[in-house]
């Protein structure tokens, strides 16, 4: 397995996530993984709560979830996966950390967060959207009732549909 050196103790999320993607790899052996999670608050703050935050491995992959995304109405944006934010994951005194400081991608937090999952996804086509900021909403607007949104259902739902 992996090191980690562990940065910021409330980064817990990433910890149990990236287990549960390494597991149903090594277990199941799928040629798809997608993965939703209200990982990060940095996800709210550059996308605000009416877009979902796409990474991934796969184009293909995420340009299917980017077009389920717009026909659902429950939509997601693809962020940048750069080699920068790759470096900044890399550990002092680890394989990995769970978290890149301030100057070296830590301004970053949400695609450093997705860049630290991908580091435990060795085959597998691989999708994680970051739900942060649209998983719950105080105000009712014109399709959703407030509170939890239900946010990637439509999505997942309209992606398996047209996945062919």
């Amino acid at each position: 397995g992996k090191t980690i050196e562990i940065r910021n103790t409330d980064a817990e999320g990433r910890l149990i996530l990236s287990d549960a993607l390494s597991y149903t790899e090594a277990t199941y052996k799928p040629e798809v993984i997608i993965d939703l999670a209200t990982l990060t608050g940095a996800c709210v703050v550059a996308l605000g709560y009416y877009t979902a935050g796409l990474f991934g491995n796969d184009s293909e992959l995420q340009e299917k979830l980017l077009q389920a995304g717009f026909e659902s109405y429950d939509r997601v944006w693809k962020m940048p996966f750069f080699e920068e934010y790759q470096d900044a994951m890399e550990g002092d005194i680890s394989d990995l950390k769970n978290m890149s400081v301030k100057g070296k991608g830590g301004e970053a937090g949400s695609i450093t967060a997705a860049v630290f999952l991908s580091k435990f996804i060795e085959k597998a086509k691989w999708a994680h959207v970051d739900i942060a900021g649209t998983a719950y909403i105080i105000e009712e607007q014109d399709y959703l009732c407030k509170y939890a949104t239900g946010s990637g259902v439509r999505l997942l739902c309209y992606y398996f549909m047209n996945d062919n």
